[in-house]
């Protein structure tokens, strides 16, 4: 089936869905709306940056753990292992769709022994969910990776098995393509205003001046998500949070691949083909404009780079290739998601606030949000959890294993 050319002005002047945002968690909830033989409605992706240049989509480093603390992040990122181990499978086994690649390298947690008893728990929540998780010791970890410097480690969690990265942007594309493909309607556009009757969103405004009416609106604008939702007359805790991400090369071989590596610093790292990719969290971690992606180089230098040093000696001698500068969707309350209706403007349904975590749980979201709005609640997994309604109340629902 041909994909209609990508248009600013929509075809119709109300649809049943209007998502707001289009990169991954819009795209993987239009497409499950598409492909769900149950919801017959029409749908309408509205982008702003339709290249995705700034998009914190394609600028993250489109890797996926099962490493989390809480069942509903567990599994939800385990089915976006699975959607990825099967994507060309679900895409009704076109050919002209791409395997997605999973570099199953696996995420390595290192921890001191003030944080030890904090993996044992999450090891029991991940076993529970099936996940492959093992603990291991010291000794352990140097025998299957010796380049690591582990004084002051006193355990590791480590998992290979749909732990690493992939080709997060292909997938992207592909499930934007086999929506439109289904009929979705994507606009290079931005939704700049919103008009309630009561507790109904009732319509919303494009940049090119048409007032669409809506039947239901999904608020998948990332860290703009507090714009979309103030149109609304709504508040979400969600702000731009900026996180750079730095290409090394070093002038010594490891002689084996690195995991996606979780120092006690906070620094992450893992391989990258020849070479190496890191980041980790701004010691001055704020707010930043939404346009702001200057790449703060002296974080390399001043933070990065010492932890590295310091955990693998062979990465003394190494230098900076590129860096590049995204925004995590950063939830101010417990930086995890916020995913389900408004208690009281119910057509207004949340999939904001992953504060880093979400392009790998981006299918299980997407699905989360079609059951949401074809069978009014979830059907493959309970995310209510994650509701609007802690925000409400003001109740975290916490993560221990945020990074």
């Amino acid at each position: 089936m041909s994909v209609a050319p990508l248009s600013r002005k929509p075809r119709q002047t109300a649809y049943d869905v209007v998502i707001v945002g289009g990169a991954a968690m819009g795209s993987a909830a239009a497409w499950f709306l598409a492909a769900n033989p149950d919801f017959s409605g029409s749908v309408l992706v509205v982008e702003r940056d339709h290249n995705y240049t700034q998009s914190s989509t394609a600028l993250s480093a489109s890797c996926i753990r099962h490493q989390y603390s809480n069942p509903v992040n567990v599994k939800a990122s385990m089915f976006g292992s699975e959607f990825i181990w099967s994507f060309r499978d679900t895409m009704d086994n076109d050919p002209e769709v791409p395997e997605i690649e999973l570099r199953e390298l696996g995420y390595l947690f290192l921890s001191g022994a003030d944080t030890a008893h904090i993996l044992r728990e999450n090891h029991q929540v991940q076993a529970a969910c099936g996940a492959k998780t093992v603990l291991m010791s010291p000794d352990e970890v140097a025998a299957k990776f010796p380049f690591y410097n582990l004084e002051g480690i006193d355990l590791a969690s480590f998992n290979g098995t749909g732990e690493g990265w992939f080709d997060g942007y292909t997938m992207m594309q592909w499930l934007r393509r086999k929506a439109r493909e289904a009929g979705v309607e994507f606009l290079d556009n931005e939704v700049v205003a919103m008009a309630r009757d009561g507790n109904t969103v009732t319509s919303v405004t494009l940049a090119s001046g048409e007032e669409i009416s809506c039947g239901t609106v999904v608020n998948c604008s990332g860290p703009r998500a507090s714009r979309t939702a103030r149109m609304a007359g709504l508040e979400v805790p969600v702000e731009p949070r900026k996180r750079c991400l730095f290409i090394f090369d070093c002038a010594d071989d490891l002689g084996q691949p690195m995991p996606l590596t979780i120092d006690t610093s906070g620094v992450h790292c893992r391989s990258d083909g020849q070479y190496y990719l890191t980041g980790g969290v701004p010691e001055d971690d704020c707010a930043v404009d939404n346009n702001d992606f200057d790449v703060v180089y002296d974080e390399f230098d001043e933070q990065i780079w010492p932890a590295l040093a310091y955990r693998v000696p062979a990465f003394e001698r190494i230098k900076m290739v590129r860096g590049w500068a995204g925004h995590y969707a950063y939830n101010t309350l417990d930086q995890n998601a916020i995913v389900g209706r408004h208690p009281e403007v119910s057509n207004f349904i949340f999939c904001n606030g992953f504060s880093g975590h979400g392009f790998q749980q981006s299918p299980a979201m997407g699905r989360g949000v079609s059951e949401l709005i074809t069978y009014n609640g979830f059907r493959s997994l309970d995310m209510r959890e994650l509701g609007y309604e802690r925000v409400v109340s003001g109740t975290p629902f916490l993560e221990k294993a945020i990074i």
